[in-house]
């Protein structure tokens, strides 16, 4: 029989990762949605690479980005079922695990595939 605690297990992720997801995801963003107002010139190393990737592989950017979602979207429904099958059956719990792993991915679900419920001694 599963713990309180453990029903209502969540742990929120590092927020280094966050910081680094977030970045970068809304880099991205802006790579793919509004190339032309990105001052490439200042961006050292990475302004002439993205000015590249924009020029010569803008449909592939375009697809790479909708791909990631949808791997967010898949590894957030894992999250999900992986909350059910280790014994997290608090709605809460889950609705934090589905929303945090959708917009932060494997950073996310790695700390809840880490998660092993404590048993309860039978007496």
């Amino acid at each position: 029989m599963a713990t309180a605690a453990g029903a209502a297990y969540f742990q929120r992720g590092s927020l280094f990762w966050f910081t680094i997801i977030t970045l970068s995801f809304g880099y991205y963003t802006w790579v793919v949605f509004w190339p032309r107002s990105i001052p490439y010139q200042n961006l050292g190393p990475l302004g002439p690479f993205t000015q590249y990737l924009v020029d010569h592989h803008h449909t592939l950017l375009c697809n790479g980005y909708w791909l990631a979602w949808l791997i967010h979207v898949g590894e957030s429904l894992y999250a999900i079922v992986l909350c059910k099958h280790k014994g997290i059956t608090s709605g809460r719990a889950q609705l934090l695990w589905f929303l945090q792993t959708f917009f932060f991915g494997i950073a996310s679900l790695t700390i809840l595939i880490a998660y092993k419920r404590k048993r309860q001694k039978q007496t």
